[in-house]
Order: structure tokens, then C-alpha cells, then sequence
């Protein structure tokens, strides 16, 4: 592949719901240009962006695929994003890197909770939008619903059609494009008179094309109102112009069927014309904890800024860190400093990818994408600079994780590589996490839903480590809800020395985790055996008194005891504490705690009884409801017993169109049935 200077490169992010067609359309684009022979098929399982085994064998995109396209002189590199709600940390990294968002969008089912996802981080990050509405070849599929559906969604956005179906449902015969008045039949390049039928409803398209492209410049505006036309050039720089102004917000819209391989070839060109070159765009930075913004342009004499947004780890190949130049540029065999850890790493391998075709190359210039190899302190979301150790692209703010799984390794090997292993792959992507539980005692690993887990795993095995799961257990608290007191004497007579000691104390509710205080007076326990007693008694805080999880929200009082002169010894206090605290802990009518989470759920409108019944048996407590264009909004607050595999619920009854998010608030009482019943469970594992 050769070398493209920063006004040659275009760079896209091709999103949407899953399954609406956006792999199937880098496939079209890639046998348009010539980068393949023939056109790959989910089917077959020969996709040039979905090679990895585990995407091959589920049909699905799992993570960004970077497929760059060469075409008319230009590259275009496209970010195949994940449509799954389950990924998306690559889909919003891919949108932060591009310079046009393309949204693929479903001509039958329209407008879908990954359409939403991914237009609501387009807009935060100000990025400019294409519309494909693709499968236009489908039974009961609707261009112009479609196109009312979107401006319903996104009412303070313009949506103005680049081309128009000749045809729907099937046949599809082909579009006509507004700006050329020519029409492309089937799935060929060349240009080809309109039909009559057509002709009307495109002269209105290029009006409406005309006059969004003149509102956008006060020149092209003048020009029009004197003329009433403009040429096609000035047509497609008002363009835009348009889709980037953050106010007149215009939105190009395109009709294809990407597996028929119809209406393709005119997109093609629209990446081209209607897209930006990648120095007119603005990044958030931080400089020394401040924010800033890179500001356009940005060229290759400019001090380096490069973003790493994607890392893949291979067991055989090594890691391989996928980067966007902002600004300056790199080279093989150069040296730049990772702003986050400050490590001078050294580029041996530079490269691109297109899927997991590697082309080696020796330059790459400001605004392009290129892959590098086997780097030692690196991750996502790091930047690469220059000199300037202070200065970083801002990261997208990821979601917190949803879903969770106990992790175990299962052989001894895998436990000394386990830890490692999920390090790196937490590192490549950053809504995953894991972490040891103290409560529980359990190795957690978190992440955005089962299969977002399952594929990691998968990744962990191919990296040389089994790992088994388990469900994972709530972390609930003891606490007390009463006053009670309790003596104790531990007595011990072995022969020779003894031990004794006796503890009287009493124990309330309190505010803190835990509070001790001694009232002894007249020196019936020595400060030496106070401080033994309270060790004593701190043991059992981590393991519990009813049902083995930590004690919390109590203040213990030791007010009296005795102790031998001779047989009293540390172990003795300790012992008697200890028992005594438990004495008194199940007197003071002890509860269970658990915890709250704020969830907020968003589906659309007509399946909110059905979520709002499943909550009430969730023992959830609805907080407000609130309708949000054609999807309606539930918060409540939920017990996180409630909730752990709520995903693959809410999956089920929304037939995948309903997303949720889900934060702590705090700890309160679990019901005395349900606490029955845990510590019955407890005791039969102690047993």
C-alpha cells in the first residue's frame, strides 16, 4: 500500500445496530475498489473485516476491524465497529479516531437502540454523520419511513437524501443520485439516464441538496440566491461544511443493499466528496490535568499526537497497538514517548491492517492509522508524543460494567499466568475489568454483558490460559440493629501455664464500619489485654457472625472482665473478645445488608409494562419514568441480587432493543425472608 499524504486520507467509522449491514458494506466497498476478487458473505464465513474465529463462528462483529480502501487516489480507512451493545468501548474509541461517523441503518427495522448509542456519542463528540439505510432490497422495507423515523429521533438534525431508490423491496433495481441526476442500476459503476418514474422525486432531492449546501457558506448562499444553482464542487464543499457546523447539523443519506452490492459504488464516491480530510478536525487533549483542544489544522510539521484506541493481544504475534496521528508523524524505526507512563518506545514494526492482512510501511502521516507491534508499556486509550509527557487525548468516558462472573484457574499453570493474562486484556479494553474481592473472596471479572465475557475467556484461552466460572456472589454486610451485651471466660488448663481471661461488653449500632471503646476502671483489664480483646474481636469483622460476609455499622464497648496474674496472656483476650463479641452480635437482632444500584432502563414504548412488571418482581423501587423521542426511560433502584444477570433478561423481553446502565448507591436491609434464606445457604456450605 502506498504512502498518502494528510489531504489523501479520509477516515470513517461505519456504525450501527447489530445486524444491520455494516461488515456486508466494507465487503461491497472492498471488491468495488479491487482489494478483493470477490465479495464476502457472512455466510461463508470469508469476511475481510470479521476474521477472527470466534466472529466467524457467531456471525457477529466482536470487536473494531480497521479495512482501508484505496480509490481514486485516496485511502479511506473505514473502522468496522461492533453493533453489539455489549462492545461498546470499540465502538466509542472508533468514533473518537474518525473524522465522519457513517450510521448504518436498517430499512426494515429502522431506528434501533444501536443506532441510538451510537448517534448520541457522534453528537457528544461533534463528529459529522452520513446515513446509509441499507437491506433495501428486503420485504416490507421502507426508504422514505425511514428517513421520517430518523428526523422524529433527531429532530434538531436536517437529513437531506444524496441518492434515492429506483425500486424498493424487491426489485431493488438501484439508485438515482440528486446531485448527478444520473442513475446507477444493479451492480455497476456506470451512470445511466433516469427513469421517468424517478425523475421528479430526484429534482426535488437536488433542490433540497442544493440549498443545504448554500445555507452553509455565506459565498455559495449569495451565488444561489443570484443564480439559483451551483456547480458540483460547490455543492459537496457546502456539504460539508454543513455536516460539520455544530448548528446547521446536515445529514447526508444514502440508500444502498450492501449483500446485492446496489448503491454501493455511489457511496463509494460520497466518502470521498462529502467527507473531510482529516486535519480539519478538533480533538479534546489534556494538558498537565487541564483541558484543551487540538484545534485544526493539524499537519505534519506539528508536534506529534497519536491515540492509541485499539489493542490486540496474539499469543504468536505479540500485541499489536492500533493508533490514529493527529498530528505530526510516525516511522519505522522511530522513537516517541508515551505521554501516560512517559516509556520511550521504539517502532520496529509499523504497519497497516486491513482485517488481519498486514502491509508494512515506513511513513505515516498526520490524520492516518497505521498498526504497531510489540511495544513494552503501552495500552488503550494511551497517547504518543513528542516531548511533551503532559500532554494527552482525552478518552471517551466508558460505561461501567454490567455483568460479572467469578473467575478460577483451572490448572496450576493457569493460576500463575490467570492474573497476568487478565491484566492485558483489561488494558486492551477498557470496559472490562477484574479484581479480587475481599468480601467474597472471589476473583471477579466484569464487563458489559455474558457475551462480551465469553469472548474474552475465549481470548484468555488462546493466550494459553483455561479459566472456569462460577456465578458470582453479593457482596452483602452483618450489621446489628439493637443494644446487647455478653460476658466471656476462656479458661484453659494444660498443664503449667494456663490461660484465662474474661471479657464483658456490650455492642450497638453505629454510623462507621466499626468502632471499639474501652470504660474498664479500676484496672480489671490491663491496657495490654484491652488492645489483645479488640484484636480479638477484629478477627471476626471479615468473616462474619450469621452468615460469613463482613460486619459493618458497630461500636463495640468493653466495660469490664478479669484477668489471673499469671494465666492471663494475649491469646486468652483474644479468644474471649472474640466470643464474646459473637455472643452479643446474634443478641442485637442482626441483619443482612445489600446492595442498591441506580439502574436505568431504556426500551421503547411499548414494552415498558412488560419491564415495569419484571421490576416489581425484582423487588425494585421505580424512581420516575420519562419518554425520550420513541423510547421510554425507567430509573429505579434495584438490589444487585437482583441484577446480575439482568442483561440476558432484558435482552429476552426486548428482543435486543433495550439497553441499561447500572450504578451503586448504597447498602440497606435485605428482607427477612430473603435473608432467611441466605443464611441457610451459609450454613449449609459450612456444613
Amino acid at each position: 500500500m502506498k504512502e498518502y499524504q494528510s489531504d489523501k486520507i479520509r477516515n470513517v467509522a461505519l456504525v450501527g445496530h447489530q445486524s444491520s449491514g455494516k461488515t456486508s458494506l466494507v465487503e461491497a466497498l472492498l471488491f468495488n475498489t479491487g482489494a478483493t476478487t470477490r465479495q464476502g458473505h457472512i455466510s461463508e464465513q470469508n469476511m475481510v473485516s470479521d476474521w477472527d474465529d470466534e466472529e466467524r463462528e457467531r456471525g457477529l462483529s466482536l470487536s473494531t476491524s480497521l479495512v482501508p480502501v484505496e480509490f481514486e487516489d485516496y485511502k479511506i480507512n473505514i473502522l468496522d465497529t461492533p453493533g453489539f451493545t455489549d462492545f461498546q468501548g470499540e465502538l466509542k474509541n472508533a468514533i473518537l479516531v474518525a473524522d465522519s461517523v457513517i450510521v448504518v441503518v436498517d430499512a426494515v427495522a429502522g431506528v434501533e437502540v444501536g443506532t441510538e448509542l451510537a448517534w448520541e456519542f457522534a453528537r457528544l463528540c461533534e463528529q459529522p454523520i452520513m446515513v446509509v439505510i441499507n437491506k433495501m432490497d428486503r420485504e416490507n422495507a421502507d426508504f422514505a419511513a425511514v428517513l421520517e423515523q430518523l428526523s422524529g429521533q433527531f429532530d434538531d438534525y436536517k437529513f437531506i437524501p444524496v441518492t434515492l431508490p429506483i425500486g424498493q423491496n424487491a426489485p431493488f433495481d438501484g439508485v438515482g443520485n440528486a446531485l448527478t441526476q444520473k442513475a446507477y442500476f444493479g451492480a455497476g459503476a456506470e451512470r445511466a439516464d433516469l427513469p421517468a418514474e424517478s425523475a421528479d422525486a430526484l429534482e426535488e432531492a437536488n433542490m433540497a441538496l442544493m440549498e443545504a449546501a448554500a445555507e452553509a457558506d455565506d459565498d455559495l448562499l449569495e451565488k444561489y440566491f443570484e443564480e439559483e444553482t451551483l456547480s458540483f464542487d460547490e455543492i459537496r464543499d457546502g456539504m460539508r461544511k454543513a455536516s460539520r457546523s455544530t448548528v446547521l447539523k446536515t445529514v447526508p443519506v444514502f440508500a444502498t443493499s450492501a449483500t446485492e452490492n446496489i448503491g454501493t459504488v455511489p457511496l463509494l464516491e460520497a466518502l470521498v466528496a462529502y467527507t473531510t480530510a482529516p486535519d480539519e478536525r478538533s480533538v479534546n487533549i489534556e494538558r498537565a490535568a487541564a483541558a484543551a483542544t487540538l484545534d485544526a489544522p493539524q499537519s505534519d510539521s506539528d508536534p506529534l499526537v497519536a491515540y492509541v484506541f485499539k489493542t490486540l493481544n496474539d499469543r504468536f504475534v505479540g500485541t499489536l497497538n492500533y493508533f490514529r496521528i493527529f498530528s505530526g508523524t510516525i516511522s519505522s524505526d522511530g522513537r516517541n514517548i508515551n505521554a501516560r507512563s512517559g516509556a520511550d518506545e521504539r517502532f520496529n514494526a509499523l504497519f497497516v491492517m486491513r482485517g488481519k492482512e498486514q502491509f508494512p510501511v515506513k511513513l505515516l502521516h498526520a490524520g492516518d492509522i497505521g498498526v504497531v507491534a510489540k511495544l513494552t508499556d503501552t495500552k488503550t486509550g494511551d497517547t504518543f508524543v513528542d516531548k511533551d509527557t503532559s500532554l494527552r487525548v482525552a478518552p471517551p468516558d466508558f460505561p461501567a460494567p454490567l455483568y460479572m462472573l467469578a473467575v478460577n484457574p483451572r490448572g496450576q499453570a493457569d493460576s500463575a499466568k490467570m492474573g497476568p493474562t487478565l491484566s492485558n486484556l483489561c488494558d486492551a479494553d477498557p470496559t472490562l475489568r477484574w479484581r479480587q474481592d475481599g468480601d467474597t473472596r472471589q476473583t471477579v471479572l466484569e464487563g458489559m454483558g455474558q457475551i462480551h465475557l465469553e469472548v474474552t475467556l475465549k481470548r484468555a484461552e488462546a493466550l494459553g490460559v483455561n479459566i472456569d466460572t462460577d456465578m458470582p456472589k453479593v457482596p452483602y454486610r452483618e450489621t446489628i440493629t439493637g443494644n446487647a451485651d455478653s460476658s466471656y471466660t476462656h479458661k484453659k488448663q494444660t498443664g503449667g501455664a494456663g490461660q484465662y481471661g474474661r471479657v464483658d461488653l456490650k455492642v450497638e449500632p453505629a454510623e462507621g464500619d466499626f468502632e471499639f471503646e474501652s470504660s474498664v476502671f479500676g484496672g480489671a483489664i490491663s491496657q495490654q489485654f484491652v488492645s489483645s480483646t479488640e484484636k480479638g474481636i477484629r478477627a471476626v469483622l471479615a468473616d462474619g457472625v450469621i452468615a460469613g460476609f463482613p460486619v459493618e455499622r458497630v461500636k463495640v464497648i468493653v466495660y469490664d472482665g478479669k484477668e489471673h496474674p499469671v494465666d492471663s496472656k494475649d491469646i486468652a483476650f483474644q479468644i474471649a473478645g472474640r466470643e464474646a463479641f459473637r455472643a452479643a452480635f446474634r443478641k442485637a437482632r442482626p441483619v443482612l445488608l445489600e446492595p442498591i444500584m441506580d439502574v436505568r432502563i431504556t426500551v421503547p414504548e411499548a414494552m415498558m409494562g412488560d419491564i415495569m412488571s419484571d421490576l416489581n418482581t425484582r423487588r425494585g423501587r421505580v424512581q420516575g419514568m420519562d419518554t425520550v423521542g420513541f423510547k421510554s426511560v425507567v430509573t429505579a433502584e434495584v438490589p444487585l441480587a437482583e441484577m446480575l444477570r439482568y442483561g440476558n433478561d432484558l435482552r429476552s423481553m426486548s428482543g435486543g432493543r433495550g439497553i441499561y446502565t447500572m450504578d451503586f448507591n448504597r447498602y440497606d436491609r435485605v428482607p427477612a425472608y430473603v435473608q432467611d434464606e441466605i443464611i441457610a445457604a451459609a450454613e449449609a456450605d459450612a456444613d
